[in-house]
């Protein structure tokens, strides 16, 4: 049994790492419906519930002091790369598509939470909030928003398991569709030239340089010097019981995040591989912190994700119809929300390779709006509970 700070923090690189070297190694069809930070988060929960470690205060001051310092830096660098200049590129009509699937998915958040909200516990919002901040972005999103609403990592594992069930169907649904693009082009009577002329004239460097000492060196000075700003302003900032000073570090770094990716900096390799280094490091810590034995109300958070989705999906056909939106356009923005760079060039590519980067823009978008996306829908959704 682990009771030493050091010990615990290595064990739990080795459980991701190994992770992700299973995951490179086999390229096995499981990771294609299980993301592997969902099974990062799900092994480490496991081997807290079977008390690998104990909760010491050695322990416990290593969590805290790693996981604070480690949110604002992930969030920094995992933001470099969503330079907004490159985003516009995708014209008025594409923007707007991904906005509306945005406000869609918050619609469905709401709608849900409004029926259902006397089935779950008191602060069940918050897990939701996170959820949402997932769901308009990524996964990033979901653990800044948990950092800045104090979310107890015992509720997260509702959070990620609505977000690996419910989103693995609704791809495998997406990507049914697409043989049907025309049928529904044509009862929406939309107007599919824009798109192929924008995926034409997109010429994105999806292929990531060779990552260098000295980029990763300055990188990491970056996000360190960012993570230790961000706190010390969050200090001197006012709070309040909803705007807490983790969330003003969560703000503060995302705005410098969206800063800096427009500078030099955002031209080194490496700040997507060092931010997701430490997004799977926080998802590991966090995990720790739980327990399967907490997950007494599983089914009852699956089916609110359906419902989500399910008036996510009507209010998106509903813009369709008023708008003109081709099934590729509201497939990809609901996929860049709700899956992220992981998924959205999936389905693009399933329609056509030059798509691809429409997809990866796209969910960029995600990476700057879902942060403030969960933050505003998570205050709705305690308005509600309360």
């Amino acid at each position: 049994m682990i009771e030493n700070g050091w010990e615990y923090i290595v064990l739990l690189v080795m459980v991701a790492s190994s992770i992700v070297l299973i995951e490179k190694k086999t390229q096995a069809k499981l990771f294609e419906y299980l993301p592997s930070i969902v099974i990062l988060y799900f092994t480490v929960m496991l081997l807290s519930t079977l008390g690998v470690w104990q909760r010491t205060p050695e322990i416990t001051a290593t969590y805290k002091t790693l996981k604070a310092n480690l949110l604002p830096a992930m969030i920094f660098l995992l933001l470099l790369s969503a330079d907004i200049r490159h985003i516009a590129r995708l014209g008025k009509k594409m923007i707007l598509t991904f906005l509306l699937a945005s406000i869609s998915i918050s619609i469905g958040f709401i709608a849900m939470f409004a029926l259902l909200h006397t089935y779950f516990e008191p602060d069940s919002w918050r897990a939701f909030a996170a959820l949402s901040g997932s769901w308009m972005g990524g996964t990033g999103n979901m653990v800044a928003i948990q950092g800045a609403l104090d979310i107890p990592d015992s509720k997260m594992g509702y959070a990620l398991l609505i977000d690996s069930i419910d989103y693995a169907i609704w791809v495998m649904i997406l990507l049914a569709l697409v043989p049907f693009a025309n049928r529904f082009n044509h009862w929406s009577k939309s107007d599919t030239s824009v798109i192929d002329k924008v995926g034409e004239k997109l010429s994105l460097n999806q292929q990531e340089q060779k990552s260098s000492p000295l980029s990763l060196f300055t990188l990491l000075s970056a996000a360190g010097l960012i993570s230790v700003t961000s706190q010390w302003l969050a200090a001197l900032l006012p709070a309040t019981d909803f705007l807490t000073d983790t969330t003003w570090v969560v703000i503060i770094a995302t705005m410098a995040g969206i800063g800096l990716a427009m500078t030099p900096l955002a031209k080194m390799s490496g700040s997507m591989k060092l931010g997701n280094m430490m997004l799977y490091l926080l998802v590991a810590l966090i995990a720790s912190r739980a327990d399967f034995a907490e997950l007494t109300e599983a089914p009852l958070y699956i089916m609110a994700g359906f419902i989500i989705i399910a008036v996510h999906a009507l209010v998106m056909v509903l813009f369709a119809k008023l708008f003109r939106l081709d099934l590729f356009s509201i497939g990809v923005a609901s996929l860049a929300n709700i899956g992220g760079v992981a998924s959205a060039p999936i389905l693009a590519s399933a329609y056509s390779k030059a798509l691809i980067p429409i997809g990866i823009l796209m969910a960029m978008m995600g990476y700057i709006l879902g942060t403030f996306g969960g933050l505003m829908v998570g205050k709705v959704l305690e308005i509600i509970g309360g």
